[in-house]
């Protein structure tokens, strides 16, 4: 049976349209259950998706926290998982994340792999999306459970070639990353050569703190950015 890509084709219309999107990422593993009406309450009234997953969560976390977010919003859920284990049929899409940025096999295609069974029995709009790792200034979980080295900064063409290959490969999305609590988020100048350079959507994340850095990011050319820890600690303004 073919898959709606209603989600994709959101995305999609929203970078034709220069709409820009905002998604909260939450880590099953840091999230408590029986705060998850209170959580939803304090999402910026802005917020358009919640994206869950997290770079190693334990078995059966991401389903069941998903399905309490479920009881509480009509938010489009979409799936941002570390591995096979974070697949839930209960969320509405996922991202298929493929680690572009590193040369790992795990991340490139052997993850994907297996887990295709399990998304096979799902309803999940599969969004295959061109992951690029970014150096936010210290080790992420992501670097350290992939085995991977991130682009630093000042790589720029090597990071739009990147996306460019990603592009080129069938990815519908390109997802730059610098990492959870990154202490810095990837450049403007990143941002906005990669939007030059590719007509599908681009999602930015990792170290973003505040509404202006946000808008920073809309303003170079993302169409989605993605905030999470600092939103998870309180500290986002």
């Amino acid at each position: 049976m073919v898959q709606s890509q209603a989600y994709l084709q959101e995305i999609e219309e929203a970078r034709r349209s220069s709409q820009k999107l905002l998604a909260v990422l939450i880590d099953p593993d840091k999230f408590e259950e029986h705060t998850a009406e209170a959580f939803l309450r304090k999402l910026p009234s802005d917020v358009t998706h919640l994206l869950v997953g997290g770079s190693s969560v334990a078995n059966g976390r991401t389903c069941e926290v998903v399905k309490w977010l479920k009881h509480f919003t009509a938010l489009p859920i979409i799936l941002f998982p570390g591995d096979q284990n974070q697949i839930s049929a209960h969320a509405d899409a996922i991202l298929f994340l493929s680690l572009i940025s590193g040369r790992n096999p795990e991340y490139l295609i052997e993850q994907q792999v297996r887990s295709v069974e399990k998304i096979r029995q799902t309803q999940l709009e599969v969004i295959p999306t061109g992951y690029i790792l970014i150096d936010g200034g210290h080790e992420t979980s992501v670097q350290r459970v992939s085995n991977t080295i991130p682009l630093r900064q000042e790589q720029v063409q090597d990071i739009v070639n990147t996306a460019l290959a990603g592009q080129y490969s069938g990815k519908k999305l390109i997802y730059l990353e610098a990492g959870s609590g990154a202490k810095f988020p990837v450049s403007e100048k990143i941002i906005a050569e990669v939007h030059t350079a590719t007509t599908i959507p681009v999602i930015v994340g990792g170290g973003i703190r505040n509404t202006a850095q946000v808008q920073r990011a809309y303003a170079a050319g993302a169409d989605m950015v993605v905030i999470g820890t600092a939103f998870e600690n309180g500290s986002f303004r």
